[in-house]
């Protein structure tokens, strides 16, 4: 196959008049990409501020309708559940387990990626 077309439409093509861009146009996308201005809280950040808030509404809307109690044992359950999650010897085992991983895999990263010596020649 022959496609000798392309390259008389490349040069007509590059023989067009272009276009002056409209004033301000790099700045106007300098502007809205690499110059943003960072936002003023982090994506963790809201997420916490977004629990807080709901926990709070929460709260105010169980003591308005008069659920002190309710919110004493369900303080109460959550607590139980707590302390009975974390205190199963399997857990304190595999959290042992995966510091002492971790501490072993930090040790031996920058025992063998720190230089031992420099020589000097």
């Amino acid at each position: 196959m022959n496609h000798d077309f392309e390259d008389d439409l490349d040069r007509m093509l590059a023989a067009l008049p272009l276009e002056e861009p409209p004033a301000g146009l790099r700045a106007s996308i300098l502007a809205a990409t690499i110059y943003r201005p960072a936002f003023p809280i982090r994506l963790w950040e809201g997420w916490a501020l977004g629990v807080i808030s709901a926990l709070m509404l929460w709260l105010v809307v169980l003591v308005v309708k008069g659920g002190g109690g309710a919110f004493v044992g369900s303080i109460e359950l959550l607590s139980s559940f707590a302390w009975r999650a974390l205190s199963s010897p399997a857990l304190v085992l595999w959290l042992a387990l995966g510091t002492a991983i971790a501490m072993w895999m930090i040790y031996f990263n920058t025992y063998w990626t720190a230089p031992q010596h420099i020589s000097r020649r």
